[in-house]
């Protein structure tokens, strides 16, 4: 039972939680029935068939309605006389400002994404604000306490960064399931169903074939004398055949490599058409997306594992199905995990290209998790994660810094433990956020733009929404509503121009101050120039330092190592691997005890935009795919700075 001074301290408290997912609906019920009387919500998210397994607030007939807003109608229902506010808005939206976050005694957070998280993070310590954090995956998750000036910021620590390979290595030499789930999604997807005009390394030229009408012509084009049928066929064979053959003429690549196989439609299928005996394609009516390929080709369990054959009838059957029945969405689809067709094809098409190269297949099921980047959530771990939320919120509600804990959930018990609290830090004197340490980017003043610096920096590493940039005086760029048009056209003919060309020449020793007007952050950066750098380990062609270093979490970044037609160059959210399957291997169980300071040599799991650090030395072990063994174990070492880990007294 809560004490008078607890029960005081909840009723009297004025709650923000943002999200209103997994986390969220367990936060949402559990503040409702410790006695908090006054919370709102805020969730830019709409209800989806999938969230009903787990977020128990929403039914059925809630799908396609506002999280926020059905979260609060379920929670009154059995707490009619408290307060809910709900808002069905994006918490980076200008209204939820600083002087927003003040009406509040504590922040809670339930998010999915690192960008948000950080984004919250700010505005708590520009308002002065406590911070709860929190995040699951799988049987894992974890609690953290962020107080200003009293423990570590949520940026203090790394953050799961990605893993990048050059589009060369999904182009040309995939060597797991993964690179063949991007090239399918990103690159043929996109091609044949998003926009026409979007170029990509799909269209393989060659010296020899660039007099051939056949292969000089946009093979993507559908031929006014061609059947879908034709097309699909004609399809199938330039990537997974020709482009196969072009590819093979290099033999320099070839030397260290097993040598992929070109694949035909005449070496896996007969000639005659898969749809012709019957009237399968009609069989689908109702919602476009739930027209099945799978279905019309008698293939009902999505874990089986398709053979070379059936991946090309589903891959032909699906193109046929999109002309068919989804012909005016062509030109404008991007791929959606929900959609049945899509995943058919991007799962067929990502088999047999792993068949040409080697890697063994996966099923529609492990595809659909791969290319959707789905973490398989737990229920019970969403509950257990929101129970400690509250317990937090409230020694924080009673400013009772010394019980502060950041407790891991983990999946294997440890000293019969399976949550480990840990005592919180200090603010990392070092972080650029919550300690306004200056940075130092390394780029070349004479080749760059200021727009490479806004994006590749201060957006993409910063995490800055309406950034501010400052040469001393002269101000370079902003962004804002408030802005003139002259003011407008100016800063955007700045983005355009090399750092040592602007108005306030930007070269090698000069301080730049960024800052974010929404987040009240503001960043020193120190600028030094240099001539080169490596495409392959530097592709940004800059190196920012002093900020908090990364993690590698593997996901795949489409961008160059050398010259391509291809303008797909995002990191792509994408997993190699489940991180629902993520193991802690303990080294020392005897070394583990609740509540003990964490050590120098903490190891920290990478975990759905957050991160697992727990008391003493550990491995993370992440099953991974057979051709891969030689990762399949990592460590990271954390600050060896002891004055940098200091235990909140």
């Amino acid at each position: 039972m809560a004490s008078e001074e607890q029960l005081s301290a909840i009723k009297g408290a004025k709650v923000l939680m943002v999200g209103a997912g997994g986390i969220g609906c367990e936060l949402l019920k559990t503040l409702a029935l410790s006695g908090f009387e006054d919370i709102h919500i805020i969730d830019m998210d709409t209800i989806e068939v999938s969230n009903l397994n787990r977020q128990f607030l929403f039914r059925q007939k809630h799908v396609g309605q506002s999280k926020a807003k059905v979260a609060r109608e379920a929670v009154l229902k059995f707490r009619p006389h408290i307060k809910i506010t709900p808002y069905h808005a994006n918490v980076k939206d200008p209204e939820f400002n600083v002087d927003f976050f003040k009406q509040f005694n504590v922040v809670l957070n339930g998010l999915d994404n690192l960008d948000a998280r950080r984004h919250v993070n700010r505005l708590c310590l520009a308002s002065g604000v406590p911070l709860v954090e929190s995040g699951t995956t799988g049987f894992l998750g974890q609690v953290t306490v962020h107080v200003k000036g009293k423990t570590e910021c949520y940026e203090c620590q790394s953050k799961p960064a990605p893993k990048t390979y050059p589009v060369c290595t999904i182009t040309s030499t995939p060597t797991k399931f993964v690179h063949c789930i991007v090239w399918a999604k990103d690159l043929l997807f996109a091609k044949l169903f998003g926009n026409k005009n979007q170029e990509n390394d799909l269209n393989v030229r060659s010296t020899d074939a660039s007099s051939s009408s056949e292969h000089s012509e946009d093979v993507f084009e559908r031929r006014a004398d061609e059947d879908f049928e034709q097309y699909g066929r004609r399809i199938y064979d330039h990537v997974f055949g020709y482009n196969i053959e072009v590819a093979l003429r290099n033999e320099e690549t070839w030397k260290n490599r097993n040598k992929p196989r070109p694949v035909y439609t005449r070496d896996v299928l007969p000639l005659r058409p898969v749809g012709q005996n019957g009237n399968k394609d009609k069989a689908s009516t109702g919602d476009p997306s739930s027209v099945s390929a799978m279905a019309s080709l008698g293939l009902k369990n999505p874990q089986d594992l398709w053979s070379l054959k059936e991946n090309s009838e589903v891959f032909l059957k699906a193109l046929r199905l999109f002309f068919l029945k989804r012909e005016k969405e062509i030109g404008q689809l991007g791929f959606d995990k929900d959609d049945q067709l899509a995943v058919e094809f991007v799962t067929s098409a990502a088999n047999i290209r792993a068949a040409s190269f080697g890697i063994p297949l996966h099923s529609l099921f492990e595809a659909k998790g791969i290319a959707g980047n789905i973490v398989h959530a737990v229920a019970t771990t969403n509950a257990i994660i929101a129970g400690l939320i509250v317990l937090e919120a409230i020694k924080v509600l009673q400013n009772d810094v010394k019980s502060y804990r950041m407790t891991y959930c983990l999946e294997h018990p440890s000293r019969k433990m399976l949550l480990m609290p840990v005592e919180p830090f200090e603010p990392n004197k070092s972080c650029y956020v919550c300690s306004e340490t200056p940075l130092t980017l390394e780029i070349n003043t004479h080749r760059s733009k200021l727009r490479d610096f806004v994006e590749k920096i201060v957006k993409a590493k910063l995490g800055m929404s309406l950034p501010l940039i400052m040469h001393g005086v002269a101000l370079l760029y902003e962004v804002g509503d408030d802005l003139e048009e002259d003011e407008v056209a100016n800063y955007a003919a700045n983005l355009d121009k090399v750092l040592s060309e602007l108005p306030s020449p930007v070269t090698g020793g000069t301080i730049l101050t960024v800052e974010d007007l929404q987040q009240e952050l503001k960043c020193s950066i120190n600028i030094k120039h240099r001539e080169e750098f490596d495409e392959e380990k530097e592709p940004d062609g800059m190196v920012l330092s002093g900020w908090t270093p990364a993690l590698a979490a593997e996901k795949i970044k489409t961008s160059d190592n050398g010259p391509s037609s291809s303008n797909a160059s995002q990191t792509v959210p994408l997993e190699s691997e489940d991180n629902d399957e993520i193991e802690i291997i303990l080294k020392d169980p005897e070394i583990l005890a609740a509540g003990k300071k964490r050590k120098s040599a903490d190891v920290s799991v990478a975990v759905d935009s957050e991160i697992f650090s727990v008391t003493g030395e550990m491995l993370t072990k992440r099953k991974v795919e057979e051709d891969d063994s030689h990762n399949d174990i990592v460590m990271v070492d954390g600050n060896s700075d002891p004055n940098k880990k200091k235990r909140v007294q």
